[in-house]
């Protein structure tokens, strides 16, 4: 929190206060606006959202032009389409997708894309080297930020803490009354937990699960890490684990691979949580494992598609528990974040060397 706290602080003391906002038609599109700081600036910046934390927006103004999309929504593909054209950078999130398409549109002016995640399967990043775009992202920065919701999002598809609220408000509770067994789930203590996944927050997530003195904890990855935890291959760890958690990557090697054949050597009782990447699951697999009672329930914090439609099937079931993406959503850690991205978008138009660069 010291570093966190200290990088916005230090934002904020080098944003020059006599900044101004001028309203005008950005590249004359309906719905757009452009934030002017300087005319003697040869450098813009498009930003595909309105609601980037201030300190981040302003720590581009002190040294470019800064373009925005002005509506609190994903922007339409066809805007920024439109938008990027002539851009030297562009900030975006996960919900832009980058690719040959977009870069083309962009032309020759843009230097580096800037994206508030640690993830970056949204971004073609082949298409990117290939025009010696460079490409910023936001790693390490949200680690105790998602551990913490990860073990959040476990207790509470875990202790059914959704479902037992919705008693209390709909009057189930009242109607009932107290029981032995009434609202009863899954225990952590002396249980076995198992994290698919062993980076940075696999490893914060194993620190946390510990408080809660799981008999044991198993973890498999794409190498073994020093960690008070068993390295196991994949099958074991689907067949012994009563908690599993995702806490990997989405890559070639990832992309669906808890499908119907992974679940159905899951154990009946088995909680699963995912705060990673929806590519990982199978949705409509992990819909028939929690129908069919193959597994007890789900805990999601991440899908696909995001946003999940209202009548997607998934979101018809009691044992699963959804929430919208949120793993980060800290204000701290947003803040942090998005100053983080503004600082890679500004190293990389200076020549210098990004504080995060994917490559």
């Amino acid at each position: 929190m010291e570093t966190n706290t200290l990088l916005i602080e230090n934002s904020r003391m080098n944003f020059n206060k006599n900044m101004k906002y001028e309203p005008g038609g950005s590249l004359g599109i309906a719905g757009l606006s452009s934030f002017t700081v300087s005319e003697n600036s040869k450098r813009v910046v498009y930003v595909t959202r309105p609601d980037i934390p201030s300190e981040a927006i302003n720590l581009l103004k002190t040294e470019c032009d800064v373009h925005m999309w002005t509506e609190v929504r994903t922007i339409p593909r066809e805007e920024l389409l439109k938008n990027v054209v002539g851009k030297d950078a562009l900030y975006c999130l996960l919900t832009e997708k980058i690719d040959a398409e977009l870069l083309e549109a962009a032309g020759p002016k843009l230097k580096v894309v800037g994206t508030l995640s640690a993830g970056y399967d949204h971004i073609d990043l082949k298409e990117c080297k290939k025009r010696n775009i460079l490409v910023g992202y936001t790693p390490d920065v949200l680690t105790d930020a998602v551990a913490e919701l990860t073990i959040a999002l476990l207790l509470a598809t875990s202790r059914r803490l959704f479902e037992a609220s919705a008693e209390v408000t709909n009057g189930g509770w009242l109607n009932k009354g107290w029981s032995p067994l009434y609202m009863c789930g899954s225990s952590l203590t002396g249980s076995t937990v198992g994290i698919f996944g062993m980076g940075k927050i696999g490893q914060a997530t194993v620190e946390r699960v510990k408080a809660f003195k799981p008999k044991q904890i198993l973890y498999n990855s794409r190498s073994k890490k020093e960690v008070e935890a068993s390295f196991v291959d994949f099958d074991e760890l689907l067949c012994k684990s009563d908690f599993l958690i995702l806490c990997s990557s989405l890559n070639h090697e990832t992309k669906e691979v808890f499908d119907e054949r992974a679940f159905k050597l899951m154990k009946s009782n088995a909680i699963f949580i995912n705060t990673s990447r929806g590519g990982i699951v199978n949705h409509d697999a992990l819909y028939k494992a929690l129908v069919e009672k193959e597994i007890q329930a789900a805990g999601l914090d991440v899908m696909t598609p995001e946003p999940l439609p209202i009548d997607h099937p998934l979101t018809k079931l009691s044992n699963c528990v959804l929430i919208p993406h949120i793993g980060s959503a800290t204000v701290e850690t947003r803040t942090t974040m998005a100053i983080l991205t503004s600082q890679n978008i500004l190293s990389a138009l200076n020549g210098s060397s990004m504080p995060a660069s994917v490559f």
